[in-house]
């Protein structure tokens, strides 16, 4: 759901905003509809020859799970500015071969756009460096392992891994992702 032009912050919160506004019904009447707005979520995809890494984290308001690495977006920061700073302080790796794969759209009551990247020809140029609230495990996984680990009930980033798994029953499409991937 996109927040209309129109409508009213009404609160500013750390990470959400609420917002409001009116709207027609269908029996002609106006109701106040409201929604949040929080910044996007980047998700990284860092690929290694025949490997790919997946971060194994735990953070105070999420227990232990797989994830992709990334983070949330800063104002007026670029989608794949936040990409290249959060690969590099959660892995210590970097790339030069960077490419959107897909812009996802939360359904529901909230604006928020996660965006997934695929880092190629990752490498390692120093220690991740943490933030406080963040215990991140890098591991480097197979494709096959990379699929067990996105399929798993551990896994959080349900709808990325809803989307590829979509994709496997698509030959076609799953081909063109692996390509996307491996080059």
């Amino acid at each position: 759901m996109r927040v209309p032009p129109h409508a009213k912050k009404v609160f500013t919160g750390t990470i959400f905003d609420v917002y409001q506004w009116e709207q027609e019904i269908y029996d002609g009447t106006t109701k106040t509809f409201e929604a949040l707005k929080r910044p996007a979520t980047i998700q990284i995809i860092p690929v290694s020859g025949e490997k790919l890494y997946l971060s194994h984290e735990e953070q105070p308001s999420k227990s232990l799970c797989y994830t992709f690495l990334g983070g949330r977006q800063e104002k007026d920061e670029e989608p794949l500015s936040v990409a290249k700073r959060e690969l590099l302080e959660e892995s210590g790796l970097e790339s030069d071969d960077w490419e959107l794969f897909k812009t996802y759209h939360f359904d529901g009551k909230i604006e928020w756009d996660i965006y997934l990247f695929i880092a190629r020809s990752v490498r390692k140029i120093k220690e991740p460096s943490l933030d406080g609230g963040e215990k991140i495990e890098v591991i480097e996984v197979s494709f096959k392992e990379f699929l067990e680990k996105i399929d798993s009930p551990d896994f959080w980033g349900k709808m990325i891994s809803d989307d590829i798994f979509r994709i496997r029953h698509d030959p076609q499409k799953f081909a063109e992702f692996k390509e996307k991937l491996f080059g």
